[in-house]
């Protein structure tokens, strides 16, 4: 169950009152690119520091199933709250967070102490541009709606098929999220990172019969063409959810676990079985 998504009205009503707030808040967060300042050096701050309610901080990691062998990262992570909930409250082995104000770095670990998880959680100070995140499994952050559309072709292009998203009040543009709720007048996105899939494929089928599908992919949304014994036949109800490729095609149903450039059956109710893709 999600809120209705929100309209561009709503949208520009939003974010024209939280980045009210936030621009009358104290500064600290952090810069998009270069060398991490020295601690003697004044500090350029990109985002202002505006912390997460504690509900939407439940809610976020409650929205991106977050699992204990999960390893949280969260941007612009400030005091650390949501670092802290994710291991204090849902069991995460590993977290970290990052920032670029070393007195919020210090103010996470002395919370972090005072919750009892210093020992499964860690604070960095940098350049989130500059991080290599690459092996997380739920990213969370809080930012502004410019370092969203910044950050989106590295969480597309760098993180695993698969990797789960989480962000407070601003969304990733034309990236639709697959999931919102609303918390307290504040919207909360989650996107599941999707597996890059667009081009040409050949599949096999367990009887060695071939055909050729073309698929042009947006984000989650996906679209496509098969051509079978001369016929080109369009693929219906298709989408592509992580790693996990569906669809549909001349009455029998596909899917499949993307790895690279194959596809392998998965198994379910009524589906084709033993079926395999290359990319071509």
């Amino acid at each position: 169950m999600h809120a209705s998504e929100p309209t561009s009205t709503t949208w520009r009503l939003i974010g024209a009152a939280l980045l009210s707030i936030m621009l009358t808040a104290p500064a600290a967060a952090q810069e998009p690119s270069g060398e991490p300042p020295r601690d003697d050096q004044p500090i350029v701050l990109d985002v202002p520091y505006v912390p997460t309610p504690h509900e939407a901080v439940y809610r976020m990691l409650e929205l991106v199933q977050v699992q204990p062998d999960d390893y949280v990262i969260d941007l612009g992570s400030g005091d650390g709250r949501i670092v802290i909930a994710a291991a204090r409250d849902w069991g995460v082995k590993r977290a970290l967070g990052i920032d670029i104000d070393p007195v919020r770095i210090a103010e996470a670990n002395a919370a972090a102490q005072e919750a009892g998880v210093a020992d499964r959680v860690a604070f960095e100070r940098g350049d989130l541009f500059e991080k290599d995140f690459s092996d997380v499994d739920v990213l969370t952050m809080y930012l502004l709606p410019s370092i969203n559309l910044d950050l989106r072709p590295i969480i597309l292009e760098k993180l695993r098929p698969g990797t789960r998203v989480a962000s407070h009040a601003f969304d990733m543009g034309d990236w639709r999220p697959d999931e919102w709720i609303l918390v307290q007048g504040r919207y909360v996105y989650k996107w599941v990172v999707p597996a890059r899939i667009e081009g040409r494929w050949e599949v096999t089928r367990a009887d060695g019969r071939k055909f050729t599908v073309d698929i042009r992919q947006t984000y989650q949304r996906i679209e496509g063409m098969a051509l079978i014994e001369g016929r080109a036949r369009p693929l219906v109800f298709a989408d592509i959810r992580g790693p996990t490729l569906r669809f549909s095609l001349a009455n029998e149903h596909y899917t499949g676990l993307v790895d690279g450039e194959r596809i392998t059956a998965l198994p379910g109710n009524k589906v084709v079985t033993a079926w395999h893709a290359k990319r071509i």
